[in-house]
């Protein structure tokens, strides 16, 4: 059988995303046949190699792929496991889907609400969430009072943060999805990024809802509620993939 490099087999197979994979190898974590490999291009044979992480047997065959979009209550973490016993997105899953190895595409914190992506898709993942794609993410947003024009300028221009400058926003009133009252999309995805802008204007962001990601529409899927991706969401998700995987998709 043909070989693969070692993070591209890792990702493709669900074991993680390609960040957690690229960590992995980097960290020594990875080893092939008994031997550490630190370098993403090792070629490993799927069927015939024994590939440990932590010491622990992986396999590398890939995963029938899962594409679930879940509307995320308030409260619900995204994250795979808790220390602290909170509840993790993947507890809100129905039995079937809980042991399919399946991660969130991006953040989305504990107190927002709205769009979420599981897959085991991780070249999917990776290119959904690596910020030199600048895949679009839309949001509601309450906050109390208005913005006023400067305001509204400095969030399309972009502003400075502790991280650094935001890349431009769009921004527009949402006068038709009360409580919120602005919309806005946004090109990254920094921890707390959208409450961040906002309070770095004096504003306190009382509620937080992602309506789309890319392509992927909320619609009308009510929170805490999940379903599979339509075969035309994830023709549209496998276009992308492919085209990330050639090289032929925008990298601005």
């Amino acid at each position: 059988m043909k070989s693969t490099p070692i993070l591209k087999a890792l990702t493709a197979a669900g074991v993680g995303s390609r960040r957690w994979a690229a960590d992995a190898i980097r960290n020594g974590l990875v080893a092939v046949n008994g031997e550490k490999v630190e370098d993403f291009r090792h070629p490993v044979n799927i069927e015939t190699d024994r590939i440990t992480v932590s010491g622990k047997s992986v396999n590398l065959r890939p995963e029938q792929l899962v594409y679930l979009l879940v509307n995320k209550p308030r409260g619900v973490i995204t994250t795979t496991s808790d220390e602290r016993g909170r509840q993790t997105v993947l507890e809100i899953l129905p039995p079937k889907y809980r042991n399919l190895r399946l991660y969130p595409v991006g953040r989305l914190d504990r107190d927002s609400t709205g769009l979420l992506l599981l897959t085991n898709d991780g070249e999917l993942t990776y290119r959904l969430t690596h910020p030199r794609f600048e895949n679009e993410k839309e949001y509601l947003v309450q906050i109390e009072g208005s913005l006023n024009p400067e305001q509204k300028r400095k969030l399309e221009q972009g502003l400075e943060l502790e991280d650094g400058m935001t890349y431009p926003a769009v921004v527009g009133e949402a006068k038709s999805t009360p409580p919120f009252n602005y919309s806005i999309i946004i090109h990254e995805g920094r921890k707390h990024q959208v409450r961040r802008m906002f309070q770095s204007l004096g504003f306190q962001v009382y509620a937080l809802k992602r309506v789309r990601m890319g392509s992927l529409k909320l619609g009308d899927l009510k929170e805490g509620e999940i379903r599979a991706l339509t075969p035309r969401e994830i023709r549209e998700l496998v276009t992308k993939r492919s085209d990330f995987m050639t090289g032929t998709a925008s990298q601005v």
